[in-house]
């Protein structure tokens, strides 16, 4: 299982259930990682999806809303229910995608993260667990440093699980 997300220079994912930087190279990574694959999300996250279910990808939304079912995905309560419904798939194609609950409780599991760092500060009240100061995660991979058309640097930083 894998982890991708997009943060801030202080781990921030989100405000108001929105993402802090719009980057479209960041948004065509998420695209080609995830493609073809099990994205994993609560259903926050689910909600602020503007097109519904992500194509091309099989969509499960962990909630313990008993009553949410959307269609075009597939609705676990808990984590058993989740690794049930995950049991058979490629490790390697799921994706944990957010909102900060979902990530918290899921990294553990996660092998990899792949983690778009852009180098601002944005107001948050969401955020991914900070891995430079997690022992058990070593950085495999950073790419050269971009910048958004906004102008803010970012970098691709791949984690693996020490």
């Amino acid at each position: 299982m894998n982890a991708i997300v997009s943060v801030t220079a202080n781990w921030g994912i989100g405000h108001q259930s929105k993402l802090l930087v719009r980057n479209r190279d960041d948004m065509r990574f998420f695209r080609e990682k995830t493609m073809s694959g099990t994205v994993v999300c609560g259903r926050t996250t689910f909600q602020s999806f503007p097109g519904g279910p992500l194509k091309g990808r099989r969509n499960v939304v962990l909630t313990q809303n008993l009553d949410y079912s959307p269609n075009g995905v597939e609705v676990v309560h808990n984590l058993d229910e989740l690794h049930a419904a995950i049991a058979h798939d490629d490790p390697d194609k799921v994706w944990i995608i957010g909102g900060e609950k979902v990530y918290r409780q899921l990294i553990d599991e996660c092998d990899r993260a792949y983690v778009t760092v852009h180098e601002t500060l944005r107001d948050a009240d969401a955020f991914f667990p900070n891995l430079d100061e997690d022992s058990n995660w070593t950085i495999e991979e950073t790419s050269p440093a971009s910048i958004t058309d906004e102008g803010i640097p970012y970098r691709f930083v791949t984690y693996a699980r020490a």
